[in-house]
């Protein structure tokens, strides 16, 4: 229960005090009214005594009475209506309201921080800890008090409301005041005529009220003077001339000034009641009825000394209500002198007379005077001084019960009530106080159970143990009652204080209800801001509600809203809280929207808000861009560069001002949610935006130049209707169309908030499915308003500060700048196929076309996968004519051949820079072969692109990047890009392989340096493609030093064919060709009567591209041992090694017949093998080959065994990677090449001559490009007992050891000489040859085991 100003006795005393009438006469009641106020009105602040009052009892006992306080009335013969006095409480309670702006008191239980009054106090404590203490703290805290200054208003009119009743006389008039003027002709005639008004009102049958407490009422003569009109040497005339008549103490001069000035400071005005209530006045009284008090005393004690009457049980006892005693009966009298007593404050003999006054009225049953005396009985229990006796809390539950039950009469219930419950609660039982509050609410009075509910949840707070939530339900009903009784301020408070524990703890039923009947509470008070923050809290949070429920919330919400905005028409936007917006969610796009596909056109992939966000990819196109950039800049990034971002989202980098394009629409994409379960309607929704032009071309002083801002700069689209279904979570894409240069803010979105009308069906759809914009029954409620965007950057976490600290980077994706006009590409694809074969051919055609107003150049295509197209060579002399020169329909240039020269290599030469790839060029980078270069505003042209499958089978995702820039330089936008995203899945066709083998055979000129090439081809085709067989129409070679020169053993059938699984072989000898600088020589063996130009494009552009990317993932594997290249290869060693180098490449060309439909295809393609090592297998598909390509077979073969996959070498580090010392076998091999010449057999005579001499020349070539010093030791004999078995033995005649020095290239003849003593199969290759640099010291034997055995056959004749 809440505290009271006052303590438990104070107001009960002041509850129970002598009452005393006032009868005025007119002309004092005039004298009054001159200052605005009535007789008792002036003197009831005089009311109360400040000095004690001494009385003697019955006993003849001193009885000291202190701060005595009386009643001052005025006569009112008519009993007060029970609909004023309801009218009169229900006012006094709603003029008192909580103080606005005080500073309310904070209870805090754990998670509950609870606002209660007008002071303040603060507790943090957990839940799960102490909070139970530090509630007991609160409760005995003096800053606790939860003062309701209402309820207290309330009980003071409520008990000094009650009219007078037969059966108690403690509302009895117990004395009177006469008031005359002293400006009345004759003041004493005056006395005279009032005092018989007042016997004529007490004792004529015509006035039943008011009520008297004895038939002789004492009267008071109080003569009235106005200092400042009346004379006042006539007031004491007067004054004295009353004295003699009614005695000195029955007389009193009250002197008034009505004067508007100050009165004197040495003016005295006396005390009005310190001479009339001193000493006995009262005892006076008393005296007066000494002798019949101790008669009834005395008979009481007679009668009641004899055998004791048992009290009755309340059940048992007959309803008596209506009993009524006459006014001389001895109970009433021993009533009386009880009442006379509690209101002397003589509490000890009052409660003796209730208590006998109790039994008397039990006995005869007379249940209403019971009633009385037990209330009374238990209050004087309570209020005697030292507390002889506990207080009998169940006289007042008998006297409730019978009021209430019995006597019908809920007004002394509620009397008995709110005495007993501040009783109780002063006794800290807060449990009973409660019950006792709460057993008396009922329909009758809804204001009487909004007070008692009220108090009874504070008590449940006041408790050891508070009850936070029963505090809550508590207030919750007595808000309730508030409302039904009119009081809508109070029951505002009330569910505002109990929202305060159920908010936030997942009650949210509970929750929207208080939250509901606050909007509606408030609305009705007209504070719609409340009312609009209310029906906002039930829509933002996860209702639980039906969905029934929540449409009338939503409709509630916005007939509240409307006129609140219908209040401030011209007013701000307000916020509205539906749907949700997810603001990190927002996407903005810059550009165009993507065209579609028109027949065998296919658009640019490009970009637009239907893709998803692909971080590793995003990062890919970044990186195309600045590769062309750099290229652009001459290798340079310039340092203003910012990466083109067409699409910007929660992850990309949003630290920078976003670029626009006027007149280029600026598309938002807005993720709304609706959380309800009911849909939401928005219409004429819109972007809400601010703008400041600029124009960026004009520079004034160094600042740019500002423009005045109109309506018609920025266009914006508005969605007329926009409907999200029940719990939907749906984009909206809204666009600005920019017309002027300058920077653009979007603020926020705008629409109408709605809904539609609620009806099961809706033009034949069922509400389940879904319901359709355009297809919506309007409902007609509707309130416009916005959210606003705002975008929370990512947290910064680079310096130490922003690490200790929550710092958030700016996130700029709404703040475009809107830049000067630029150019605008659009690309078509035409007959851009999606399906290939490996190493497949195909020709299509690209549609360049210049959609803006600005003429663009510079247009470039970047792509990480170069080799995949081309757009032909620089000159039209290396591209083939369009659509084709071949009677094939060939996508190669071709020409026919003679018969003469099949099988045969067919030169031809071409450079790397006629097709874009010129030294410190990018692959990547293609130029596109604009006329003029540049692409005029509206303009189009068609451009072929050959296509050249991947080697690998699978779905190849390729992107090309366009770049192209205006003719104009921007100072904001240097260029655009165009993205293009190609998928192709290729089929497996034909698998290559590759050797290069040292050629045995040696021309004594010098000029026979050749090698054998390998080819070994295999059809891997699996005819899912409807792939019927393969041919194989060509075999080229490019390179800068070698080139292929016939074919060796092909069969007699040119058409070499391999159906599927089939596999064949090719052999072709390669030679040395001249050294033409930087050009490359192409050799054709062509095996039809169809030549195809491979030096000319596509066959060149692709083998270029092929090379570019072997050389650059060559390139990156040796930068991944950047350590261990550090250490640079002796210079010996590496001149040794470039001996095993060729750098020859096969170019495989071939046709594919496919039946598809009945119908038959060719398709053509090229395979490509680059030839490094002599000895080495190359392959036309990626191997995992580790670093042979780079250093040869070595310690790394160990390593690969290990480890095949090369992306686990990078784990190795490369300080402990070690590079050999010395060249491998292989290597030394191949430093010089030895060949012997001689006969196969040989006749000789043994029986004619015993020696056979048999000449045989040595051959020797020096493979490298440095002089060599040779030995060759012909004393080396084969001891193996194998060898000895199969070969014979033999001598070397003549010098057995030679030195030579052959020069760079050189072939040199040595003439030996072979002697044999027998017949026999021997091998003459027995000699060793040692060979060293000619300027190193270090001499390493060449290895001539992988050397075929050179035998030859003796005979005899």
């Amino acid at each position: 229960m809440a505290q009271c100003v006052q303590s438990v006795q104070e107001f009960i005393q002041d509850s129970f005090v002598p009452l005393v009438a006032a009868l005025c006469s007119e002309e004092a009641e005039r004298l009054t009214r001159k200052n605005n106020l009535g007789f008792s009105e002036l003197v009831k602040p005089f009311c109360r005594l400040t000095s004690e009052v001494h009385m003697r009892d019955p006993n003849n006992q001193l009885h000291v009475i202190k701060n005595l306080k009386i009643a001052v009335n005025n006569i009112i013969t008519h009993s007060p209506q029970p609909g004023g006095i309801r009218k009169l409480l229900n006012d006094v309670v709603s003029v008192s309201q909580p103080a606005e702006g005080l500073v309310t008191n904070v209870i805090t239980a754990g998670d509950y921080d609870l606002n209660i009054s007008d002071r303040s106090v603060k507790a943090s404590v957990p839940w799960y800890n102490n909070w139970k203490d530090t509630l007991m703290e609160l409760n005995t805290s003096t800053f606790y008090s939860a003062t309701t200054p209402w309820f207290e208003s309330y009980r003071e009119s409520f008990l000094q409301s009650m009219p007078a009743s037969d059966h108690e006389f403690l509302n009895h008039y117990v004395a009177c005041m006469l008031v005359v003027s002293s400006g009345e002709p004759e003041p004493v005639e005056q006395f005279l005529k009032l005092s018989q008004e007042q016997h004529r009102i007490q004792h004529s049958s015509e006035y039943a009220y008011p009520k008297w407490f004895i038939p002789n009422t004492l009267k008071y003569y109080v003569l009235l003077h106005d200092v400042s009109a009346g004379e006042e040497q006539r007031a004491d005339t007067v004054y004295e001339e009353m004295k003699q008549r009614y005695g000195t103490q029955g007389c009193y001069l009250l002197k008034i000034n009505s004067r508007g000035s100050n009165r004197g400071a040495d003016e005295q005005i006396p005390d009005p009641w310190s001479q009339y209530l001193q000493k006995n006045s009262i005892q006076n009284q008393l005296i007066s009825r000494k002798g019949l008090s101790r008669s009834l005393f005395s008979a009481t004690k007679k009668w009641f000394s004899g055998s004791k009457v048992p009290e009755k049980s309340i059940n048992e006892l007959k309803n008596t209500s209506g009993l009524l005693y006459p006014p001389e009966a001895p109970e009433l009298q021993i009533r009386k002198m009880a009442d006379l007593c509690f209101l002397v404050q003589h509490y000890e003999l009052a409660y003796s007379c209730y208590h006998t006054a109790k039994k008397d009225f039990l006995n005869d049953q007379a249940m209403l005077y019971a009633a009385g005396a037990l209330e009374m009985a238990a209050v004087s229990a309570f209020l005697q001084p030292g507390a002889p006796r506990p207080y009998p809390a169940h006289y007042m539950d008998t006297a409730i019960q019978t009021y209430r039950d019995i006597c019908k009469n809920m007004v002394l219930a509620e009397r008995c009530v709110l005495l007993s419950a501040e009783i109780l609660k002063s006794q800290s039982k807060y449990s009973d106080a409660a019950a006792l509050l709460i057993r008396l609410t009922s329909e009758d009075s809804d204001l009487r159970s909004a007070l008692l509910l009220e108090q009874a949840a504070h008590c449940f707070m006041n408790m050891k143990s508070p009850m936070v939530r029963k505090f809550a339900f508590h207030m919750i009903l007595a808000g309730h009652r508030y409302s039904k009784a009119g009081q809508k301020k109070h029951a505002l408070r009330c569910y505002c204080q109990a929202m305060q524990v159920y908010k936030g703890k997942g009650w949210s039923l509970a929750e929207d209800h208080i939250n509901f009947t606050i909007g509606r509470q408030s609305f009705t008070l007209r504070q719609l801001d409340n009312a609009v923050s209310a029906f906002r809290h039930i829509l933002i949070n996860d209702s639980k509600q039906p969905a029934a429920q929540q449409g009338t919330f939503l409709r509630e919400y916005l007939y509240v809203y409307k006129n609140v905005t219908q209040l401030s028409p011209d007013g701000p936007l307000p916020q509205l809280p539906l749907p949700y917006i997810n603001n990190s969610a927002t996407r903005v796009f810059f550009g165009h929207d993507r065209r579609p596909a028109e027949g065998e056109k296919q658009a640019a992939t490009h970009i637009s808000l239907d893709q998803e966000y692909d971080c590793e990819s995003s990062h890919q196109w970044k990186e195309l861009e600045e590769q062309v950039v750099a290229v652009v800049n001459k290798g340079i990034i310039p340092s203003n560069f910012q990466p083109t971002q067409y699409c910007l989202n929660s992850y990309s980098d949003n630290s920078k001002f976003p670029l626009a394009v006027v007149e280029e629409p600026v598309t938002v994409e807005v993720a709304f949610r609706n959380p309800l379960k009911v849909p939401l309607l928005l219409t004429d929704l819109s972007l809400l935006w601010k703008f400041q032009p600029k124009d960026f071309s004009a520079k004034h002083n160094g600042a740019t130049k500002e423009l005045a801002c109109g309506n018609d700069m920025i266009g914006a689209e508005v969605i007329a209707e926009f409907l999200i279904n029940s719990e939907e979570t749906k984009m909206a894409r809204l666009k600005l169309f920019p017309h002027q240069t300058g920077e653009l803010h979007i603020l926020g979105v705008v629409y109408n908030l709605g809904t539609i009308q609620d009806t099961m069906m809706l033009d034949g759809i069922d509400p389940s499915i879904g319901l359709q914009a355009g297809k919506l029954v309007y409902n007609g409620m509707s309130v416009r308003g916005r959210q606003d965007l705002e975008i929370q950057g990512p947290r910064l976490n680079n310096t130490k500060e922003e690490k200790t600290s929550i710092k958030y980077g700016p996130d700029r994706r709404l703040d475009p700048i809107i830049t000067e006009e630029m150019p605008l590409l659009e690309v078509f694809f035409i007959n851009f196929p999606t399906g290939l074969l490996c190493g497949e051919i195909r020709k299509a055609y690209v549609e360049f076309v210049n959609v803006s107003k600005c003429p663009l150049t510079a247009l470039k295509v970047v792509s990480k996968h170069p080799e995949f197209f081309t757009f032909g060579g620089n000159t039209a002399v290396l591209t083939p004519l369009s659509p084709s020169a071949s009677e094939n329909c060939s996508a190669y240039k071709t020409v026919v051949t003679d018969s003469t020269s099949v099988c045969t290599g067919l030169m031809s030469s071409a450079s790397s820079v006629n097709f874009g790839l010129g030294t410190g060029s990018q692959p990547e980078v293609i130029h596109v072969p604009l006329p003029d270069s540049v692409l005029l505003p509206g303009a189009s042209i068609q451009l072929p692109m050959w296509l050249h499958g991947p080697d690998e089978e699978g779905v190849h995702e390729i992107n090309f990047l366009f770049y192209y820039e205006s003719i104009k330089k921007h100072s904001k936008m240097c260029h655009r890009v165009l993205r293009h995203t190609a998928v192709i899945c290729t089929s497996r066709s034909l698998n290559v392989r590759a050797t290069v083998c040292r050629s045995n055979a040696l021309e004594d000129e010098g000029k026979g340096d050749n090698m054998l090439v390998f080819v070994d081809v295999e059809n891997i085709n699996t005819s899912e493609a409807g792939v019927k067989e393969f041919h194989i129409v060509q075999v080229s070679s490019n390179s800068k030093h070698w080139k292929l020169q016939k074919a060796v053993n092909l069969s007699e059938d040119k058409d070499y064919k391999l159906a599927s699984r089939e596999r064949g072989k090719l052999c072709f000898k390669a030679v040395r060709c001249k050294n033409s600088g930087e050009n490359y020589t192409f050799a054709d063996i062509v095996f039809g009567n169809e030549q195809i130009i491979s030096s000319a494009s596509p066959c060149a552009d692709f083998f270029f591209r092929s090379l570019s990317s072997e050389l650059k993932r060559t390139h990156a594997q040796s930068n991944m041992f950047q350590g261990a290249a550090k250490q640079s290869f002796d210079e010996a060693v590496r001149l040794i090694q470039k001996c095993s180098e060729v750098d020859l490449n096969i170019v495989v060309l071939w046709k594919a017949y496919v039946v598809e439909d009945n119908k038959q295809f060719i398709l053509e393609g090229q395979h490509h093998v680059v030839l490094h090592t002599v000895g080495k297998e190359a392959f036309s598909f990626p191997q995992k080959q580790g670093f042979k390509k780079i250093l040869g077979n070595s310690d790394w073969e160990d390593l690969e065994q290990e480890s095949p996959e090369m992306v686990l070498l990078k784990f190795f580090r490369p300080e402990n990677t070690s590079l050999p010392t010395r060249p491998t076998p292989e290597q030394l091999s191949n430093l010089i090449k030895t060949s012997l010449h001689y006969p196969e057999s040989f006749n000789h005579s043994f029986h004619q001559k015993s020696l056979c001499l048999v000449p045989v020349t040595l051959l020797l070539s020096n493979c490298s490009e440095a002089d060599v010093d040779v030995i060759i030791d012909l004393r080396h004999k084969t001891t193996s007992p194998e060898a000895l078995e199969i070969h014979g033995s033999f001598t070397w005649l003549g010098q057995t050891q030679y030195k030579l020095q052959l020069k760079s290239q050189e072939v040199y003849s040595l003439h030996l000489k072979a002697c044999f003593v027998r017949t026999g199969v021997y091998n003459l290759g027995t000699h060793r040859v040692f060979a060293k640099l000619a300027d190193q010291v270090t001499l390493f034997e060449t290895s001539q085991q992988n050397s075929m055995p050179a035998l030859i056959i003796i005979s005899n004749i």
